[in-house]
């Protein structure tokens, strides 16, 4: 009997330690399970700061002290989103360049002029294109800024076509361009070349261009792979006119729509300003082109392909009776005249929708 006590109470002794284990274990767990609990929320609330620090935000409850480079970040943000950042450091900033060819283009287009078409109608379908003609593309760097420059006097209606067609393609594109229409005041004798060189500085006093076209009014091109943009060399764009039969009417011909850049345009002197009535400055041009080492490149055939609408000739613009003896001299004239004697006055600057309009005087013969 005293050996079954004995037995009994060790046996008691063993479960009482048993269950102490038992409960020292569990306590032991359940206190290491609220430590990881606890260092679990600091990290993610560590987490969370930082992730707000990157995005340049400030937890409520932190120092208004901020690190050096998260300042810095937020005040870059700050003068980027300010209205009157320059835009172009914007994209500087936040854009890459743009393709060499645009994968927005079509190829071959339809142009007709047998339907109206009407200022309000073009801002409508070129919501993108700013107040003066002004477009550069948002989601990449164009690779050139280009002014558009179109001599101009009394040819409303052609206008509204040269714009319903060309915003369309220069914004396909992807060019960063602005159209600039330079109209001769009064009923002086019509004088294109001396206009294109007022259009060339005009740009420049607005924007820094590196490109210029050069186009008249009333043609359209007829493919969107014919870059209005600058190249190598001096750029002739109207290569197929449907005026000439879709062909090219001589080999020094560089009329209608060409392009150049500052560098080109300045190796020349810009353009004659001694041309009164029609003809003879383009193949001046070209005499200072050549002069200068100059050739003329151009898009194929098919892509140079322009239409021209129809009209009689301006009163004004008869043809230039001493336009064949200038062009013999031109390379004795050309430093004396063009860009450095180039004088005229400004009589109105008008921020139209779609363009900008210059009114000049450019004088009389």
């Amino acid at each position: 009997m005293a050996t079954d006590f004995i037995l009994i109470h060790r046996t008691c002794k063993l479960v009482v330690l048993l269950c102490f284990l038992h409960i020292s274990v569990t306590v032991f767990f359940y206190v290491r399970t609220l430590d990881i609990r606890f260092s679990f929320v600091q990290n993610q609330q560590s987490h969370s700061n930082l992730t707000r620090l990157r995005h340049g935000m400030v937890p409520a409850s932190s120092s208004r002290t901020e690190p050096r480079e998260t300042a810095t970040r937020r005040e870059e943000q700050r003068r980027l989103d300010e209205p009157g950042q320059n835009i172009t450091e914007r994209a500087v900033k936040q854009l890459e360049k743009c393709p060499e060819t645009s994968p927005l283009l079509v190829g071959p287009l339809r142009v007709e002029f047998n339907m109206p078409v009407s200022l309000d109608q073009i801002k409508k379908d070129n919501p993108n294109v700013g107040p003066g003609g002004r477009f550069r593309p948002k989601d990449c760097l164009a690779l050139q800024k280009v002014a558009v420059i179109i001599p101009f006097r009394k040819r409303d209606e052609h206008l509204k076509f040269w714009l319903y067609y060309l915003h369309p393609v220069l914004q396909r594109q992807q060019l960063d361009y602005g159209v600039y229409v330079i109209n001769q005041d009064g009923d002086e004798i019509f004088n294109r070349a001396k206009l294109l060189n007022v259009g060339y500085m005009e740009a420049l006093k607005e924007y820094d261009y590196d490109c210029f076209v050069f186009s008249d009014v009333d043609l359209i091109p007829m493919d969107d792979r014919n870059t209005y943009r600058c190249f190598s060399q001096p750029r002739h764009l109207s290569v197929s006119m449907d005026k000439f039969g879709f062909r090219l009417p001589y080999n020094q011909y560089f009329g209608g729509v060409s392009s150049m850049s500052r560098e080109q345009y300045l190796k020349i002197n810009g353009f004659p300003n001694n041309y009164w009535g029609w003809g003879g400055e383009d193949d001046d041009i070209y005499n200072r082109l050549a002069s200068r080492g100059m050739s003329i490149s151009r898009p194929s055939g098919e892509v140079g392909k322009c239409r021209m609408i129809r009209h009689n000739r301006d009163k004004q613009n008869e043809p230039n009776p001493q336009r064949f003896d200038r062009i013999a001299h031109t390379r004795e004239t050309m430093r004396k005249d063009g860009i450095n004697s180039l004088t005229y006055s400004v009589v109105q600057v008008e921020k139209m929708d779609l363009f900008t309009k210059i009114t000049v005087d450019v004088g009389k013969p």
